[in-house]
C-alpha cells in the first residue's frame, strides 16, 4: 500500500505548486503596480478600499505559494544531497581487493554440495524446468554484496562462501563414515547444524554443478590490509574480531593442511566461555596451556615443517608474546593493546581504525560467542551433539492410510501424489501440478518429511532461516496459497489438513513416495520370513535421492536419513547371499548410490581379494582415492572421520 500513498502526495504536492498560480494569474492576472511608492502611500491613505482589500488577498495567496514551493524545494534539494553523499562514500574495491574477492568467491562456489555430489548416472540431478519462479526468499534478509549479517555478527562474503564449502565437506565426512545397518551408532550423525549455519545458507548461493576449488592460502581469507606481524585489538568489537578471525582461518584449515591456527587456553576461554572446555585440537586448530608455550609450539613448527608461501601461521593470544622473532613466522592476534606492534581499534560493526593512525583499516568478520561456537561445529572443532543434549526427533518409519475412491459425493477416483525422491512434483491423477514458486515446492517436501505434521513457526524457521518473525507469517501463508491453488485448479481434495498451528499433507488424499520408504525400511527390519525380498522393496522403493537438485538448509539430514534406507537394503542383501559374486554387485549397486561411503567400499574390496582378484581390487580402491580427493576430502584421514565419531573402520 505504499506506493499508492506515494503517488497520492505526489500529485498533492503538484496541484499545490501548480494550481495556485494558475488560479491567481487566470483570476487577478500577474501581480504587478504602477509604483511601489504610489501604491503605498495609496494603502496609508485608505487602506480599506476595495482595490487595497483585493491587493493584500492577492500577496498573501502569493506569499504562501511561495512559502510551499520554497518548502518542496529545499526537501528536494536536501534528499538528492543525501544521495549524491552515499554515493561519494561508497567504497569501491581497489583492484587488488576486486582480484582477491573474486578468486575467494570463485573458489568457494566451485565446490558441490552433498545432494549434488550423490548425482551419477543413476540419480541424475533434474534442472528445474520453464515456467518456475525460482524465488529468493529468505536471502535478502542476510545478504549483501560485501558480506552477510547474522543473529550475532556480520562475516565477509567470501567467509560466509567459506561456510556452504565447510557444510558441504561436512556431509560428505558423514556419509563417509556411516556404517550401514548400524543406524543406533550413526544417529548423531544426523544432527541439524546450528541455527546460524542455516541462516548462512540461505544469504549464500552454491552453484550445484561446480568443480571442487583448488586449496587457498590463509591470507587469502585474512582481511585487506592486515599487518603480517599480527596486531593488538581494543575497543568493543575487539573480541567479537578475534572470534571472526578464529572461524575464518579454520574455515581455510580445511582445504589447506599447511594452515594453522594456535590460541592459548585463556584466549579460548575469553571468546568462547563455557563452550570453550569442548573445543577439540586438529584440523589446523592447536591449543597451548601458555603464550610462551604457544610461540613455542609455532616456532617449533615452522622450523620442522615450514608452512607454504602465504601460509603463515594464526596465533591468537591472551597477552604479547615474549619472543618477538615469533612474528617472522606467524601472524600474532593478541587480545589486548600491543605496544610492539600495531593496535586496532574495532568497533561493534567490525570497522577497524589503527590507534598510530587517521586512516580506517578494513572491516572484518565480527561473531557473538554463540555464532562463532555455531560455526566451530561446521568445522568440526565443536560436537554439535554435546553442545545440544535434546533428542532429536526420530522420523516415523510409517504410511498413513492411503486415499481410496471417494464415494461422498465427490470426485471419484480422483488422488494427489506427491513425488519427493528425485525432483519434487505434485501429480494429480499422474498429471504434474504446476509449481511456480520455489518455496512452495520447499514447503511440499518440508510437509512431506513430517508425515504427523509440523508447527507453522517451525516450518517458517526451517523455510526462511534468519529471517524476522513478523516477515515469515506472511511469505508461510502465501507459499501454502500457491500449493493450494496448484491444487484447486485441478480437484477439489484437500492438500494440507491444518489443526490449530499445526500444518501436514491429507494422510487421506495424498500419497507420498517417502512415506512408502519409510513403511518398507521398517518391515524390512523387522520381518522374519522372507528377509530378501523386502529389502528389495526398500531398494524399488528408492527412486532417487531427497528433492535432488535442491540444495535447502533444512534439508541435509533428512536427505542423509533416507539415502541410509537404502544403503542399509543393499549391505542387508549382500550379507545375506551366499555367493560372494551376487554379493559384490549389490554392493556396487550400493556404491552408486553413495560413492563416498567407506564402509561399502572396504567390503567391496575385502569381496575381490576374497575371490583373488586383486588387481581389480586396487583398482577400486584407488578409484576411492580420487574421488575423495575430487570432492576436497583427504583420503588419509578416513580413520581420524571415524575416530571422531567415536568407533574405528
Amino acid at each position: 500500500m505504499r506506493w499508492p500513498r506515494r503517488l497520492a502526495s505526489a500529485l498533492m504536492v503538484v496541484v499545490l505548486l501548480v494550481g495556485p498560480p494558475l488560479l491567481l494569474v487566470r483570476l487577478v492576472g500577474w501581480p504587478a503596480i504602477g509604483g511601489p511608492r504610489v501604491a503605498i502611500w495609496g494603502w496609508v491613505r485608505d487602506p480599506l478600499t476595495e482595490q487595497n482589500l483585493v491587493l493584500m488577498v492577492v500577496v498573501l495567496a502569493w506569499a504562501l505559494w511561495a512559502f510551499v514551493a520554497y518548502t518542496v524545494t529545499v526537501r528536494t534539494a536536501v534528499r538528492l544531497w543525501a544521495g549524491v553523499r552515499w554515493l561519494r562514500r561508497l567504497p569501491l574495491p581497489t583492484p587488488w581487493q576486486a582480484t582477491a574477492t573474486g578468486v575467494a568467491g570463485a573458489a568457494a562456489l566451485t565446490i558441490a554440495t552433498p545432494s549434488t555430489l550423490t548425482s551419477g548416472p543413476d540419480h541424475p540431478a533434474t534442472e528445474v524446468g520453464a515456467g518456475y519462479i525460482h524465488d529468493r526468499d529468505g536471502v535478502d534478509q542476510a545478504a549483501s554484496s560485501d558480506g552477510v549479517v547474522v543473529v550475532g555478527g556480520w562475516l565477509p562474503r567470501a567467509v560466509a562462501d567459506q561456510v556452504g564449502v565447510a557444510v558441504g565437506l561436512l556431509w560428505l565426512r558423514r556419509r563417509l563414515a556411516y556404517r550401514p545397518r548400524r543406524a543406533s551408532e550413526d544417529a548423531d550423525d544426523l544432527a541439524p547444524l546450528p541455527a546460524t549455519v542455516a541462516a548462512i545458507q540461505a544469504a549464500t548461493t552454491v552453484r550445484p554443478d561446480s568443480p571442487p576449488p583448488q586449496p587457498s592460502a590463509v591470507v587469502g581469507v585474512l582481511p585487506p590490509g592486515f599487518p603480517a606481524a599480527g596486531v593488538g585489538l581494543s575497543g568493543p568489537g575487539a573480541l567479537a574480531a578475534a572470534r571472526g578471525l578464529l572461524v575464518t582461518v579454520l574455515l581455510a584449515a580445511l582445504r589447506q593442511d599447511s594452515a594453522r591456527l594456535v590460541i592459548t587456553r585463556r584466549a579460548a576461554q575469553v571468546l568462547l566461555g563455557p563452550e570453550a572446555a569442548f573445543l577439540r585440537p586438529g584440523s589446523g586448530l592447536w591449543i597451548a596451556d601458555t603464550v610462551t608455550h604457544a610461540t613455542t609450539m609455532v616456532t617449533a613448527a615452522s622450523q620442522a615443517a615450514p608452512s607454504s608461501p602465504g601460509g603463515r601461521s594464526v596465533l591468537i593470544l591472551d597477552g604479547p608474546p615474549p619472543d618477538t622473532l615469533v612474528t617472522e613466522v606467524a601472524t600474532v592476534v593478541v587480545l589486548a593493546d600491543w605496544p610492539q606492534a600495531t593496535t586496532w581499534h574495532v568497533a561493534a560493526d567490525g570497522y577497524t581504525q589503527a590507534l598510530d593512525a587517521m586512516a580506517s583499516g578494513p572491516r572484518v568478520c565480527v561473531l557473538d560467542p554463540v555464532a562463532a561456537a555455531d560455526l566451530l561445529t561446521v568445522t568440526g572443532h565443536l560436537n554439535p551433539i554435546v553442545r545440544d543434549a535434546r533428542p532429536q526427533p526420530v522420523p516415523q518409519a510409517r504410511i498413513p492410510r492411503q486415499p481410496g475412491p471417494r464415494h461422498d459425493g465427490g470426485e471419484v477416483g480422483r488422488r494427489l501424489r506427491a513425488r519427493v525422491l528425485g525432483e519434487p512434483v505434485l501429480l494429480c491423477d499422474g498429471t504434474p501440478l504446476l509449481l511456480r514458486r520455489t518455496a512452495a515446492r520447499q514447503a511440499l517436501v518440508f510437509l512431506a518429511v513430517h508425515v504427523d505434521g509440523v508447527d507453522s513457526h517451525v516450518m517458517a524457521e526451517a523455510l526462511w532461516p534468519g529471517l524476522p518473525a513478523h516477515r515469515l507469517t506472511g511469505r508461510l501463508y502465501t507459499t501454502l496459497s500457491e500449493l493450494r491453488t496448484a491444487v484447486r485448479a485441478a480437484t477439489d481434495l484437500p492438500l494440507i489438513d491444518r489443526t490449530g498451528d499445526r500444518y501436514r499433507l491429507h494422510p487421506d488424499h495424498v500419497d507420498v513416495d517417502l512415506w512408502h520408504l519409510r513403511a518398507a525400511a521398517a518391515h524390512a527390519a523387522s520381518t522374519l520370513t522372507d528377509p530378501a525380498t523386502a529389502w528389495r522393496a526398500v531398494i524399488d522403493a528408492y527412486t532417487g535421492d531427497l528433492a535432488a537438485g535442491h540444495s535447502w538448509p533444512w534439508l541435509d539430514a533428512y536427505r542423509e536419513t533416507a539415502r541410509r534406507l537404502v544403503l542399509d537394503a543393499y549391505t542387508a542383501l549382500a550379507d545375506t547371499e551366499p555367493d560372494p559374486r551376487r554379493a559384490l554387485a549389490h554392493l556396487q549397486d550400493g556404491i552408486r548410490v553413495d560413492p563416498y561411503n567407506a564402509d561399502l567400499h572396504q567390503r567391496a574390496v575385502n569381496i575381490l581379494a576374497g575371490l583373488g582378484e586383486h588387481t581389480a581390487a586396487a583398482d577400486l580402491a584407488e578409484r576411492y582415492k580420487r574421488g575423495l580427493i575430487a570432492a576436497g576430502l583427504n583420503p588419509d584421514h578416513v580413520l581420524q572421520v571415524a575416530l571422531l565419531h567415536g568407533r574405528t573402520t
